[in-house]
């Protein structure tokens, strides 16, 4: 299953970087089951950090409470898009 990543992020609180750099990771894991990652500037409510995996919201900042670790967000990726898939080190 191919798949598209949002990442929606404030950009008044400065979380260009941080949402970059997730994105850099799920291309760099899932190179071959990611149609593609899109790194949105939410400008009308401060404070957003959404990430949606096809028109499924898996991660809120609000709602999860702060930011998912690199682990878990690969995690709640592949449960979405390949769940079969292993990750070596990251499942242990």
């Amino acid at each position: 299953m191919q798949a598209n990543v949002v990442i929606e992020y404030c950009p008044g609180c400065r979380w260009l970087l941080r949402s970059s750099w997730m994105a850099q990771e799920i291309l760099t894991t899932f190179e071959t089951e990611i149609d593609e990652v899109c790194l949105r500037p939410c400008r009308t409510e401060s404070g957003r950090f959404r990430i949606t995996c096809g028109e499924e919201l898996i991660w809120c900042r609000k709602r999860d409470g702060g930011f998912p670790d690199v682990k878990t967000l690969k995690q709640l990726v592949r449960d979405k898009i390949s769940p079969e898939r292993h990750l070596g080190h990251l499942d242990s």
